[in-house]
């Protein structure tokens, strides 16, 4: 869990992150993202779902880094800048709660 909320916080020192046009820009973007989303499969259903954009079943540093943004958005209910751990749980019933009924429609 803590190694979560260390991604989430990695994740907003570098966001908001403009899309990358060139190499210089790879520093804007946290490249640990991803491991959000290895870590838990549900949360790489819904990030898959919403941000996959070339549909190849794989999420980018750059995809994974979008999804991140939008979690930890979501996460931090008291907009302090950090996600704590009853926030993240309750973002991620959140998460799995809306994204499960949105897939049955």
């Amino acid at each position: 869990m803590l190694t979560i909320l260390v991604l989430l916080a990695a994740a907003a020192a570098t966001s908001p992150a403009p899309s990358p046009t060139d190499a210089s820009d790879w520093r804007l973007v946290n490249p640990k993202a991803i491991e959000l989303f290895e870590a838990d499969g549900k949360l790489m259903d819904w990030a898959l779902a919403r941000y996959d954009e070339n549909h190849d079943g794989y999420l980018s540093i750059m995809e994974a880094d979008d999804a991140a943004t939008e979690f930890k958005t979501i996460a931090d209910s008291d907009r302090n800048g950090q996600v704590t751990p009853a926030e993240y749980r309750e973002a991620r019933a959140f998460i799995v709660a809306r994204w499960a009924q949105a897939t049955r429609r």
